[in-house]
């Protein structure tokens, strides 16, 4: 019995690692979802029944349970050197010249690589056993973050050997990034939550990386690409583009991208080449990395100080645009967050047309010390974010004054407080009507409650006049209240009304999704919708039951947890239910339908649809909308103007459907 226990075990885990490196590696997953998720509960159980049987390298074991008191500092067995940078062609046809002159022959060739917008991690494998994993740092020492780098689902714990030789220590260098999709996704949850948005995706994965909490990393969706040894106990090729090779097989991931170039004159051709091409991937790159090939002519050519004189960064150029900060306003979230914002002249980058900018927090405002006025230069963070880089002081008017860091909350006058967690100023009032009037357009909005026209002005009067201070107040509103309003009237009141009284049934993922629970975005809710059903089982769940859902996880769950444990916000939600609000049970999610298990892109202007109904369509027949083009796409719904997600999808040979097509396909017709 306890060897039957034992095999099962081992086959659980071999299967589960296999279809670890398919999808995450690979990109070529063989099953679905549910078939994996069943897997992994298996082993769970199996494991939770006999814990003498866990072991270090378990699929089960990438979270750890408890947070850290504090990172431990590791020395790299080889040094960890950064690299010179190059800017142009010209830049690069020098450094060859040196690699020419010093190896004193024209027979040598490069390997170019896509240089990852991330943070430089070494692993080290022990017996083929992840033992640990350590930042950059300095070069010579990191910080064990081994509990962290564990979560990233591309990290093999441990090595595939196929039955072959698997070297006794390998270290392996590479760069941990965060996928622009995963960015932008952190980026809205963590605003819906009344956080504070990350500016760029390194910054993203860097904070992901160096949290104590190993179970908030988990959360992030961060990868991981390999491009190099460090320390092996043995060669594990001729020359580094064979050692990449070699890593492949031993279930590493490494970019896809990598090229060979037998001359500078290639070498230029691949760099200009992704640098018009980068905005393509679902991940940031800032340049490109050039490095000879042959291991023993490197170490011909050895390192100065601080740089191997074999390799060399090509960092693109940063598109940037400049314009006039005709005023700064200090915006207040719904949880109090003070954020300064530049008005910007209108000006295009990368595509689109920028009015405005966040300067983040004050300090970051205070050290690039812009001011009214001043001619800035501005490009979009992570090609996503338009911020304030730059400030051409020479073009700066006499007698412009730094911009003053507020003392109170510009709204309610409340004295500001430092959140020194999050390097932010807030309103401390719960009781702000800046506040206020955020949660209520967050509540209001097209991804919550939907609640039609009551807008942006309309919200700003009710609160002001103090017709409004809580969400359940919405729902005792009357006609004749809202016709004396400003540009009302009674036919535009009874339109109000009519949308509020509509959105008392709206489906219970919406309801939850504008309750503002801290890490509670859409896909969360809806998630917690399908699960629970209804509110009343979902109130009652033990904090256990909300860690284990998929998706959801410890610290998620710690904070819905304790929402409906609050008292304040226990009144607040009886109170809604008091007003009339009834949401809609929650419905699971649909299995067996016309787009069972696949992954669904929509692009361009659609004329049966809306956005939310075909995503909703999609979700109905069982697949998932995504919003980026990626080798998991299965399937392109492209309408009128569709730009660089339908061109990606062709390269990749991902099948492209129009709307008519798409509601055939839901009908059952094909």
């Amino acid at each position: 019995m306890a060897g039957d226990i034992d095999k099962r075990i081992e086959q659980l885990r071999d299967e589960i690692r296999r279809h670890d490196h398919l999808y995450y590696v690979l990109s070529q997953p063989q099953v679905t979802d549910q078939q994996y998720d069943r897997l992994f509960a298996e082993l769970k159980q199996l494991e939770a029944d006999h814990p003498d049987r866990v072991t270090s390298d378990s699929p089960t074991q990438r979270v750890s349970g408890r947070p850290l008191e504090g990172f431990a500092t590791v020395r790299h067995a080889a040094p960890m050197l950064s690299m010179d940078n190059t800017y142009n062609a010209d830049e690069l046809s020098a450094f060859d010249e040196r690699v020419r002159k010093q190896l004193e022959t024209p027979d040598y060739d490069y390997v170019v690589e896509l240089k990852i917008d991330g943070l430089a991690i070494s692993l080290r494998y022990e017996q083929g056993v992840l033992a640990t994993g350590a930042t950059r740092g300095d070069g010579e020492v990191g910080d064990d973050v081994t509990s962290n780098i564990r979560t990233i689902k591309a990290v093999p714990l441990s090595l595939l050997s196929h039955d072959a030789h698997l070297p006794d220590v390998l270290e392996v260098r590479g760069e941990v990034y965060m996928p622009t999709s995963s960015f932008v996704e952190l980026n809205r949850v963590r605003t819906e939550a009344g956080e504070a948005p990350f500016a760029n995706p390194r910054n993203a994965a860097a904070g992901s990386l160096k949290l104590l909490d190993a179970r908030v990393t988990a959360s992030r969706n961060l990868s991981f690409f390999a491009y190099a040894p460090g320390q092996a106990s043995e060669a594990l090729g001729e020359d580094h583009y064979h050692t990449l090779e070699r890593f492949k097989e031993l279930g590493l991931p490494v970019n896809p991208h990598i090229q060979r170039a037998g001359d500078i004159d290639e070498v230029i051709a691949i760099c200009l080449g992704w640098s018009a091409r980068r905005t393509e991937l679902d991940y940031q790159i800032d340049g490109m990395v050039v490095k000879v090939n042959r291991f023993d002519q490197r170490e011909a050519l050895g390192a100065t100080g601080r740089a191997p004189r074999w390799c060399i960064s090509y960092k693109f150029p940063a598109e940037r645009a400049e314009t006039v900060v005709e005023s700064i306003v200090v915006q207040v979230g719904k949880s109090g967050a003070l954020t300064p914002v530049a008005n910007l002249t209108p000006v295009a980058l990368s595509g689109t047309t920028v009015k405005r900018a966040s300067l983040h927090n004050f300090d970051e405002l205070q050290r690039l010390d812009v001011r009214v006025g001043d001619t800035v230069l501005i490009e979009k963070a992570g090609e996503i974010i338009p911020q304030v880089v730059e400030v051409r002081e020479d073009y700066r008017k006499e007698g412009a004054e730094p911009y003053p860091i507020p003392e109170k909350c510009p709204v309610c006058d409340s004295p500001a407080v430092r959140d020194e967690a999050e390097v932010r100023l807030r309103c401390p009032n719960p009781q702000c009507p800046g506040q206020l009037k955020e949660r209520l357009r967050h509540f209001a909005g097209r991804g919550q409650m939907d609640i039609e026209r009551l807008g942006t002005s309309l919200i700003e009067q009710l609160v002001d006049k103090g017709m409004v201070e809580s969400f359940a107040d919405l729902y005792r509103l009357r006609i004749e209240d809202l016709s004396a309003l400003e540009r009302m009237g009674d036919k535009s009141a009874k339109n109000v009304v009519d949308g509020i009284e509509e959105s008392k049934t709206r489906p219970l993922w919406r309801f939850l999704a504008a309750l503002g629970i801290r890490h509670v975005g859409s896909q969360s809710a809806q998630i917690l919708a399908e699960h629970f059903g209804t509110l009343a089982a979902l109130r009652n769940a033990p904090q256990t039951e909300l860690e284990v859902i998929d998706q959801v996880g410890p610290v998620m769950a710690e904070s819905i947890y304790a929402y409906f444990h609050d008292a304040q916000y226990q009144a607040l939600v009886d109170d809604l239910l008091a007003a009339g609000v009834e949401p809609k049970a929650g419905q699971p999610r649909p299995t067996g339908g016309a787009l069972e298990g696949k992954m669904v892109v929509v692009t361009g202007s659609l004329q049966r649809y809306t956005r939310r109904q075909i995503q909703e369509a999609i979700k109905e027949a069982g697949g998932k909308a995504s919003s980026s083009v990626s080798k998991k796409t299965d399937l392109v719904v492209a309408g009128k103007d569709a730009g660089s997600k339908l061109d990606k999808a062709q390269r990749l040979g991902i099948e492209v459907i129009d709307e008519e097509q798409f509601s055939r396909i839901l009908s059952g017709e094909v």
